[in-house]
């Protein structure tokens, strides 16, 4: 067999066609392509907007924008997150303030969330890991309860549900999707922003274009803005990869239920749950391994890519951190993403168990 790649992003059945279309008809920026798009995602999602932009990253940095959100101001974010999530706040000189992650999910803390709450809090941000709910609900419930603005980062969590049906991303002022490679659908980059607040819809959009309604006719200066326009030939692509999200979601419950049963014999390994019949959807397969580095070293001899998980955010002193998160620690020591993503065959994952189940401690 030869290389198992940690995620292969499948582009076929149209892709190519429908950007060469795009470009022969002169459509390369923001335009129709994109408004059918976000038209699209509103229509699945059950929201009011869509607003497309050019990375989940600056889906984030523009739903803090238009939330208000100044120098000084605390944004609480969960210690486990790609760290876009806490440079979103620190590039317009907000103060991330990191909250502690529960023992054995990485997803954020009501307990601690509640503790780092101060009179300087302006928003919280729960990160549905993987398409984990990271108690979305309970968040809102505290966060209304003091009047914090919530914004969900489900850059991980397109078409993941959480326990009452409601779909990850749809339920706080903002949700913050990505359309980068290693996601359920790609456009290569580029992201969006949901919300059902028609005026803060409308802000997004200014802020999107230079804080103008017509950037070629522009009659005067109204709001900051930047340039987070999408374009017309990525969203093209997004059209068709959207057109397979369904089947690429059922795909990876498949994924999941046969590492789940293959892993339960293996020792050495301790697979981080998603409640799937709960309606979570990941993208990705994580495990615990106390011995992470030599896994790796022992899948990477027989061709199997994997990566390690990223740091905790308690972790960056250049973000005026003191401390690493008290539970968040074996994540970042032991956490361990394997081969995973819709394009995964079956006979390659039946060999990265084989694999797993050779490796010895």
């Amino acid at each position: 067999m030869g290389q198992i790649p940690w995620w292969r992003t499948e582009f076929s059945g149209g892709e190519a066609d429908s950007a060469f279309q795009a470009i022969s008809d002169g459509r390369l920026s923001q335009g129709p392509i994109v408004a059918q798009f976000e038209k699209q995602l509103t229509e699945y999602l059950g929201v009011r907007n869509v607003v497309a932009t050019t990375s989940g990253s600056d889906a984030l940095l523009l739903s803090l924008l238009a939330a208000g959100v100044r120098s000084n101001d605390e944004v609480l974010i969960p210690n486990r997150t790609w760290v876009a999530t806490a440079h979103a706040a620190l590039i317009i000189g907000a103060n991330p303030v990191f909250v502690e992650s529960e023992v054995d999910s990485p997803i954020i803390s009501i307990q601690d969330l509640k503790r780092k709450i101060t009179s300087n809090t302006k928003v919280v941000i729960p990160v549905h890991m993987n398409g984990r709910d990271a108690h979305i609900d309970e968040v809102l419930e505290v966060c209304n309860e003091r009047e914090i603005t919530v914004i969900e980062d489900a850059a991980q969590a397109l078409g993941s549900r959480d326990a009452t049906g409601s779909y990850l991303g749809t339920k706080s002022l903002a949700g913050c999707f990505s359309l980068s490679v290693a996601k359920v659908i790609s456009s290569g980059q580029g992201g969006f922003v949901t919300t059902d607040d028609d005026d803060y819809a409308a802000r997004l959009r200014l802020m999107r274009t230079h804080g103008v309604e017509n950037v070629l006719d522009p009659r005067s200066w109204e709001i900051p803005g930047f340039n987070f326009r999408f374009t017309d030939v990525l969203a093209s692509i997004a059209l068709k990869q959207l057109e397979k999200l369904q089947v690429r979601l059922v795909r990876l419950v498949e994924i999941y239920r046969k590492y789940e049963y293959g892993l339960r014999e293996i020792e050495n390994v301790q697979m981080i749950p998603l409640r799937i019949e709960g309606g979570e959807i990941g993208p990705y397969i994580e495990i615990f391994c106390s011995r992470r580095e030599s896994l790796m070293k022992h899948l990477s001899e027989l061709g199997i890519e994997s990566r390690a998980f990223y740091p905790d955010m308690g972790g960056a002193a250049y973000m005026g951190s003191r401390s690493k998160g008290r539970f968040a620690t074996r994540f970042e020591v032991e956490g361990l993403y394997l081969p995973s993503g819709p394009s995964l065959q079956d006979s390659e994952i039946d060999f990265v168990l084989e694999s797993l189940s050779s490796f010895k401690t």
